[in-house]
């Protein structure tokens, strides 16, 4: 058994899937702030935006994470230098992962009391004090449940890099086991264990956090 490899895909994946889970909440937080805002009874109703961006992130959305890989070879050699390799590989995850993240902010924010922010309002409240005082904090408990899902979900999808040459433990879990015939398999299974107790780990500690910062939850 070949440990240190799976050891080096065991980084390489914590990489990728750190990086990209970052620069998508970057990218999707914000998106998920102008669903909320821009809905029809929203703080700032602007319907025809709204649609226009909700069409799109469900365009991307709705493209298989493997096909968005290749479709975006071009595009992810322009911006990173290259379309092979572990670091390459965030590109098309970051892309991939931004939409669905923007989904699950606005879902969390949408489940925030209506009164709440009738109540802000009344008060003379901007729109920036109601997202940043009464949306983001009475929905904390709900996205940090919806960032574990989301990051699970990343880390689920760095298995699929393989396909342009990435790193990785379920890259090599394909590649350096699955491919290589029986012979391989006990790689393969070892590098898939590796995978499920990440998620659990993920799992778990964000129903902890989701307990500990749920005020109804005492």
């Amino acid at each position: 058994m070949n440990w240190a490899l799976i050891w080096q895909g065991f980084l390489e994946t914590c990489m990728m899937t750190v990086c990209s889970s970052v620069i998508s909440y970057l990218l999707g937080m914000p998106l998920g702030v102008l669903l909320v805002i821009t809905r029809k009874d929203g703080i700032k109703p602007a319907p025809t935006f709204n649609a226009v961006l909700g069409a799109v992130i469900n365009f991307l959305r709705s493209i298989p994470f493997i096909l968005l890989i290749a479709m975006l070879i071009p595009v992810t050699r322009a911006v990173m230098g290259t379309a092979i390799g572990t670091s390459a590989s965030v590109f098309p995850l970051v892309i991939s992962a931004t939409p669905y993240i923007a989904r699950v902010v606005e879902q969390s924010f949408l489940e925030v009391d209506g009164g709440v922010i009738e109540a802000a309002k009344a008060m003379g409240s901007t729109t920036w004090q109601i997202i940043w005082k009464v949306l983001i904090p009475e929905s904390v408990p709900s996205l940090v449940t919806g960032a574990a899902m989301a990051v699970t979900t990343i880390l689920a999808y760095t298995a699929m890099v393989s396909a342009v040459g990435g790193g990785g433990v379920g890259a090599y879990a394909i590649t350096k086991g699955y491919q290589r015939g029986k012979k391989y398999y006990d790689f393969m299974y070892a590098a898939s264990a590796v995978l499920v107790l990440m998620v659990q780990v993920i799992a778990i500690t964000g129903t902890r956090l989701t307990r500990r910062l749920d005020h109804r939850i005492r």
